[in-house]
């Protein structure tokens, strides 16, 4: 249910552009849709989210999830004429949706996607054995860390599925860095793995780890972005030799992930993004803004003030 707005008093029959947020992009291009005065309906999932958006004439900021079947009475009524996609690589559902919607209604959709990370070798000479601890961090001894079975560059998976196996989790220290809704997955592999995670600051986020086996003192609530020294830390205050994360791209801190696995000899197991076929798709922000633009640049004559 969306359960808050902010920035009323718009005109019902004024178009808008509904922005799905989720991304630190979908700010920048609501900050700058609004300097390009183009009315522009944002939706996040969480209050934090929501805290990220300024309070702006024409921008308006709805808080909570939208069921996919109630995507057209939703257009109808927030008066959409167009949509762009700004959400998380992961967030397949409410893309899909969108896209569905927008076929329907004939209105045009364009999906901003994060440039994914590339396989880059970031020096095997910063090896775990020549790398100190973080000052006041002290690793697991070398006698109780088993040997990273995949060190070097990542490997990728193409989803959860397929991380789940003996040969990758099985007697390993492993980091989960994939939102609390993956947890209860691994919670079979809770006596085959020491099993670690990082989840956002939030009660469903906690009672979900828990819920799945995660013991506190294996548990770090910690919001995003994680600077590499300190996602460094962390890894050596556990005794990590594995890491599943989501390739998220850069903005999702896979980039740091990457060196820190490669500078620790850690194994790096990259899920790999869901495929979808976006009708537009586009890594430039100023492409995306460009085409919005355009497309209120059509709007502005019909639109009522």
């Amino acid at each position: 249910m969306v359960t808050q707005e902010l920035s009323q008093g718009r005109d019902d029959r004024r178009p808008r552009l509904w922005l799905i947020g989720g991304t630190g992009e979908a700010v920048i291009l609501a900050q700058r849709l609004i300097q390009g005065g183009i009315p522009c309906l944002v939706t996040v999932t969480t209050a934090a989210a929501k805290r990220a958006y300024p309070e702006a004439p024409g921008l308006t900021v709805r808080v909570g999830t939208l069921a996919t079947d109630a995507l057209a009475d939703f257009i109808q009524a927030q008066a959409i004429g167009a949509i762009l996609d700004a959400s998380h690589p992961f967030a397949v559902e409410i893309s899909q949706g969108a896209i569905a919607q927008a076929a329907t209604l004939s209105l045009p959709y364009w999906r901003y996607e994060r440039p994914p990370s590339v396989d880059v070798d970031f020096g095997a000479a910063e090896a775990a054995a020549a790398e100190p601890a973080a000052p006041g961090c002290s690793a697991a001894p070398a006698s109780e860390v088993p040997a990273s079975k995949y060190p070097g560059q990542p490997l990728r998976v193409p989803d959860l599925a397929a991380a789940l196996t003996p040969d990758i989790l099985t007697g390993q220290r492993v980091l989960l860095t994939l939102g609390y809704r993956w947890l209860a997955a691994f919670r079979p592999w809770q006596d085959q793995a020491t099993l670690f995670a990082r989840i956002l600051p939030s009660p469903v986020a906690l009672n979900a780890a828990l819920d799945a086996g995660f013991t506190s003192e294996r548990l770090m609530a910690l919001r995003p972005p994680i600077g590499e020294a300190l996602e460094q830390a962390l890894w050596q205050q556990w005794g990590i030799t594995t890491v599943i994360t989501k390739a998220s791209g850069q903005p999702g801190g896979e980039d740091t992930k990457r060196r820190v696995a490669e500078r620790l000899g850690v194994a790096l197991i990259l899920i790999d993004r869901p495929q979808l076929a976006y009708p537009v798709v586009s890594s430039s922000l100023e492409e995306t803004v460009a085409r919005c633009e355009d497309w209120w640049q059509t709007q502005k004559p019909r639109a009522t003030f």
